[in-house]
Formats: structure tokens, sequence, C-alpha cells
């Protein structure tokens, strides 16, 4: 078939085929006529079969291939950005967060807000800290920018609210302090190499 054929817009040209559909159904009894032969066909009860099959493997022979969400879940990727993480110093179980700030001013769509003071010893702490995932774009900024890696998105990605601001506190997402041999490291600045242990090196006493 030539280009030409598919530029013709003359329509009226082209010969027209008529299909036989029947006479339509004349009475009622007619019409119940035409529905039941129109439903009981063979290709009802071969699908009613397939489906039959399928439940008897499932129920029976434990051949389960969907999911029991919430209770199991699918895989996915390690580079899946999801709701925050705010992670802990791994020797002293402190939050590796020192307020500088730079994640709430690089957020493009401005959902971080965050309020530092400073403590007995005039170091920065974090006083409050707050992120709107119901602004959030989940972009990766807030995570690139940060000097300590301290913020990191983790795999959640259960943030379904009854209100349209669903915020998230600075220790709803704190890696909680008896899970902390469960903190997962990222690759970046101030992440633990993966020979760490073996570079450690003992300290030779003086006696």
């Amino acid at each position: 078939m030539s280009l030409e054929q598919f530029k013709n817009r003359n329509v009226g040209s082209q010969p027209y085929v008529a299909l036989d559909v029947g006479k339509p159904p004349q009475g009622g009894w007619c019409q119940f006529k035409q529905v039941v032969k129109r439903t009981f066909k063979g290709e009802l009860f071969v699908g009613l079969w397939v489906t039959m099959k399928a439940m008897g493997k499932a129920l029976f022979a434990n051949d389960m291939h969907t999911v029991k969400y919430p209770f199991e879940k699918l895989p996915i990727s390690p580079r899946y950005r999801a709701i925050h993480d705010m992670l802990r110093l791994l020797e002293s179980g402190s939050y590796r967060c020192i307020g500088c700030g730079l994640c709430e001013k690089i957020c493009i769509s401005n959902c971080i807000a965050m309020d530092t003071r400073y403590d007995e010893n005039q170091r920065k702490e974090v006083s409050e800290y707050t992120i709107n995932f119901g602004r959030c774009i989940f972009c990766g900024y807030c995570a690139e920018v940060c000097p300590e890696l301290a913020i990191v998105h983790g795999p959640r990605y259960e943030n379904a609210s009854e209100q349209r601001a669903g915020f998230s506190l600075f220790d709803d997402m704190l890696t909680p302090i008896d899970k902390l041999n469960l903190q997962q490291e990222y690759d970046g600045f101030g992440a633990i190499s993966p020979n760490a242990d073996e570079n450690i090196k003992k300290t030779p006493l003086a006696y």
C-alpha cells in the first residue's frame, strides 16, 4: 500500500461493506432468546474454567501470584526516592543533622521548615524540623546538598493522609535508637566504606 492511498481524503469513493447482523428480535420472547443465546456461549465457560483452575491452584497448591499487601510488599529499586529518613551517627547514636539549613534553602517546593537553637554547650541543634509531604515532589535535592548525609530518601512510600497537608516531624523520620544496627547507609559524603573494619588499626599502648 502506497503513501498516496493514505493521503486520499475522498472517503465518499470508498466502497462500503454491509454487515449481516440479522433481523432485530420481534417481541419479548425473541428478545429473551437472543439474550440467552448471547450470554451462554462456549467462550463463557472456557473463561470460567480458566478462572476456577487458577483459583484452585492458589487455594490448594499454594501457587499464589498475588502479594498480600500490606503484609507483603514488592521489592523496590535502591534508587527509589520515597519518604525521608534522618540518620544517626553509628558511634554515639546522635543525629547527624547540624542545622545548617541547606535542605530548607534548596527545596524548590518550599516544603521543609526547620528551626534551630543553641544548647547549654553553645552547640547548634535542631529544635523543630518538618516536611510537608503534601507539597514535596521528592526531587532529592535536600539529600544531595546535605553535607553530613543526615537526610536521605528511604524505601517507605505509604504517605496517605486524611488531610491535604501531611506533615512529618523530625522524630518520625529519625532512626530509632534500638534499630541503629539496621540503619542503611548510603554512598556519599560521610558514608561508611565497605571495608571500614579492615582499615581500623589498633592504637599501640605506651606501656
